[in-house]
């Protein structure tokens, strides 16, 4: 990615967090966008200095809640998987403009009991300059 990042990372803790404020900003828009309805709670952390994962909660539309309440769990969790996957760039695009790092891995994951999504984004060292996880789709 040519772009300076939008929110430098060091070691201020208020630019780190606004760095994550606004991940989960970009990460609400995206929902609203392929799924039609955010999370009402999203959460962003860094798991380790190369690693950040963003917990959404209460994320289903009416038509996955009456998949989840006629327990089909499966084919819940299949949709939904297949369409974050089809979507990588989208997802990978804001965390790499804001941290200013390509992204190594993406990985979704979903509870359709708890209706908890997880993003979590694996990131190349600073200063990689190798393809990044959208590219290789």
């Amino acid at each position: 990615m040519d772009q300076a990042p939008l929110v430098a990372v060091d070691d201020d803790g208020a630019r780190a967090q606004s760095i994550l404020s606004a991940i989960s900003n970009e990460m609400v828009r995206i929902y609203k966008d392929q799924f039609g309805r955010g999370p009402t709670k999203t959460r962003t952390d860094w798991a380790n200095p190369d690693v950040i994962v963003v917990t959404l909660e209460d994320t289903f539309t009416p038509a996955e809640r009456s998949l989840r309440r006629l327990g089909e769990h499966k084919r819940l969790r299949e949709l939904r998987i297949l369409f974050q996957y089809a979507e990588v760039g989208v997802f990978c695009a804001p965390i790499e403009q804001l941290t200013g790092r390509k992204v190594r891995a993406f990985i979704s994951g979903i509870d359709t009991e708890a209706d908890i999504a997880t993003e979590m984004f694996v990131l190349h060292p600073a200063g990689y300059e190798g393809a990044s996880r959208s590219e290789a789709v």
